[in-house]
C-alpha cells in the first residue's frame, strides 16, 4: 500500500493537516501582539464603537490559515470526502487529546518538581503545577467554540471550493483556493468568539464582533499572502504524481 503514490501523498498531506490543527489548538491559549512582534507600535483602532483595538491575536491564528490552505490542496486531489474524513478524524483526536490533558492536570504533582526543580527559572512562578494548569487548562467554551468553528469552516470551505471549481474547471486555482479560504475564515473568525466569549463568558456582542473583525483582517491578509504557496504545492504534487495520475485524482475529486 505504501508503494502507491496517491496513498503516500494522502498520508503526507493528512499528517501535515492534523499536525497544524493540533498545534493551533494547543498554542491558541497564548495571546500575542502582532505589532510588537514585528517591531511596531500597537494600533489603536475604533471598530464598531469599540476603542483600543489592535492585532492582539491568539497564537493559533498563525497556523489556521495554513490549515485552510491544506484543506484546499487536499480538496483539489482527494475531494470533499477526503477533507471530511480528515476533519472528523482531527476533531476526534483533539477531543481525545484534551481529555488526556485534563486527566494530566488533575494528577497530584510531585513536591520537588512543583516547587524546587530547575525548571523554576521565573521568580513569578512559585508552583510548576499552577503554571501547567494555567497553560493547558483552556476553558471549556473556548474548546467548544474552536471545534465548532473548525467543523463549520471546513464544510463551508469545501462547498465554496467545489462550487468555484464547477464554474472555472481547472483554471484559476487561486480563485477557488483563496476564495474558499476567505469565506470560511470569515465565518470561523466570528463563530469561535461568539461561542467562547459571548455565550461562555458573557461578553458584549459588539465587542465580540469588533474583535472578530480585527482577526478577520489578519486572516484575509494571510490568505492572500499564502496564495503563491498553493501554486508551489500544486507544482510539487503534480511533479511527484506525474501528469496522468495527477489529472486522474483531480477528476475523481470532483465526483
Amino acid at each position: 500500500m505504501l508503494k502507491d503514490k496517491r496513498t503516500r501523498l494522502f498520508f503526507f498531506l493528512g499528517g501535515f493537516f492534523l499536525a497544524n490543527t493540533f498545534i493551533a489548538e494547543f498554542v491558541g491559549v497564548k495571546i500575542f501582539s502582532l505589532e510588537k512582534t514585528l517591531g511596531f507600535l500597537p494600533f489603536d483602532w475604533n471598530v464598531l464603537g469599540v476603542e483600543g483595538l489592535g492585532f492582539n491575536l491568539t497564537a493559533g491564528v498563525v497556523l489556521w490559515p495554513v490549515v485552510f490552505v491544506m484543506t484546499d490542496i487536499i480538496n483539489e486531489y482527494f475531494g470533499k470526502k477526503g477533507v471530511k474524513y480528515l476533519s472528523n478524524f482531527a476533531v476526534l483526536l483533539i477531543l481525545y487529546a484534551f481529555a488526556m490533558v485534563y486527566f494530566a492536570i488533575y494528577l497530584e504533582p510531585n513536591g520537588w518538581w512543583d516547587t524546587q526543580s530547575g525548571l523554576l527559572q521565573d521568580p513569578k512562578i512559585s508552583h510548576m503545577d499552577d503554571a501547567f494548569r494555567a497553560v493547558f487548562g483552556q476553558g471549556l467554551w473556548i474548546i467548544v467554540g474552536s471545534l465548532v468553528a473548525f467543523l463549520i469552516g471546513q464544510i463551508v470551505d469545501v462547498m465554496v471550493f467545489q462550487k468555484i471549481r464547477s464554474w472555472t474547471g481547472e483554471k484559476s486555482i487561486w480563485l477557488r483556493a483563496t476564495g474558499s479560504t476567505l469565506v470560511s475564515q470569515f465565518i470561523d473568525s466570528y463563530i469561535v468568539l461568539i461561542i467562547a466569549f459571548y455565550v461562555g463568558a458573557d461578553w458584549d456582542i459588539v465587542r465580540v464582533l469588533a474583535i472578530g473583525s480585527v482577526n478577520y483582517i489578519y486572516k484575509f491578509a494571510m490568505a492572500i499572502l499564502l496564495t503563491p504557496v498553493i501554486y508551489i504545492a500544486h507544482y510539487w504534487i503534480d511533479s511527484y504524481l506525474g501528469k496522468s495520475l495527477a489529472n486522474t485524482l483531480k477528476n475523481e475529486a470532483t465526483l
